[in-house]
């Protein structure tokens, strides 16, 4: 068996109807033929790029190493537990609904589906739909969708750079177009479409009106204003905790460490997305790995401590599971 090292991660790239072939503000460099959506970069079938493990996946090598890649806050020793990637909305997405724990359990599902995005680019007016406005019954969508009216029962909220959204699972949700969002998420891909605007696309509504709720929790985070790291140039502002996932922010000017255990000293796989600039991930005994923008480095929790060391600059998102029981983060709309 090898060791674990830092895993830099392949981009999969993933075509959709409501996509673009222009994401030049994460990947100035690639060029693409056909729209494209998502940018998925630690699936299950997402493969390692560098080193020993090269083309390997993230589903088999939880399997063969379980707590040493995800560690012990993970709920699944032998399952990745956190899916992100990039979303690239050119044209409204469907609406749409994931089940949440309860609802997936009922369905034969290992689990749901709560995820959150981090607005990275926001064109003026950009907007998603969150929830049902005030008032608005389970009954009155499944009429409204059949009306080919059921946009107009959502709850559309104006989004900018920096916010971040949590989504409940059972929150009736969509994208419009206009921004580059990261999306943190249950290793799920479990997704009921209830509305699709007229594509010839399969609607999913008996299980999607099961799972929906007309009230959730979800919204724009509240959180606390960044701060500067003690003794550094370098800001880390705290995004969301939740229940299934935490997410910060770093801005690097200068080398900081990432660690994988927590305070109570369990330890959770981290993983690394650069928004802006590029770093180089130093970790004992392993060679160094370029974290650069649109790219995802994945620190097994065996590895115990990183260093970014900056390339002049580098924004990048650090995701994982909690330690410990957390509660939905509190939200506005």
């Amino acid at each position: 068996m090898e060791n674990l090292y830092p895993l830099l991660m392949l981009p999969a790239f993933d075509p959709r109807p409501w996509g673009t072939v222009d994401l030049s503000p994460i990947y100035p460099n690639h060029k693409f033929a056909e729209k494209i959506g998502e940018s998925w970069l630690t699936g299950d079938d997402c493969k390692v790029a560098n080193g020993p493990l090269s083309g390997k996946t993230l589903a088999q090598l939880s399997a063969e190493y379980q707590r040493e890649l995800v560690g012990e806050a993970a709920r699944d020793p032998k399952r990745f537990p956190l899916l992100l990637k990039f979303l690239f909305p050119h044209e409204k997405l469907s609406v749409q609904v994931h089940p949440d724990d309860a609802q997936a359990a009922r369905v034969g599902e290992p689990w749901g589906k709560t995820e959150c995005w981090y607005v990275a680019h926001a064109k003026p007016g950009a907007q998603i739909a969150l929830g049902l406005k005030r008032g608005v019954t389970v009954q009155q969508l499944e009429a409204s969708i059949h009306q080919k009216t059921a946009e107009d029962l959502l709850n559309w909220v104006n989004v900018y750079a920096g916010d971040m959204i949590y989504v409940a699972g059972g929150t009736v949700h969509t994208l419009g177009p206009g921004s580059v969002i990261v999306e943190t998420q249950q290793q799920s891909d479990t997704t009921y479409r209830l509305y699709d605007y007229g594509r010839p696309r399969e609607l999913h509504l008996k299980h999607g009106m099961a799972a929906v709720k007309e009230k959730v929790k979800s919204g724009k985070v509240v959180r606390p204003a960044p701060t500067e790291l003690h003794g550094s140039k370098n800001r880390h502002a705290p995004l969301i905790a939740a229940p299934y996932f935490v997410v910060d922010m770093f801005e690097a000017k200068s080398p900081l460490k990432v660690a994988t255990r927590d305070d109570l000293g369990k330890r959770s796989v981290q993983i690394l997305v650069a928004v802006e600039g590029c770093g180089v991930i130093e970790a004992p005994g392993a060679d160094p790995v370029t974290l650069a923008k649109g790219d995802a480095v994945v620190i097994p929790a065996c590895v115990g401590e990183v260093s970014v060391r900056p390339q002049w600059t580098i924004e990048f998102l650090r995701a994982y599971v909690p330690g410990k029981k957390l509660p939905e983060p509190e939200t506005r709309m």
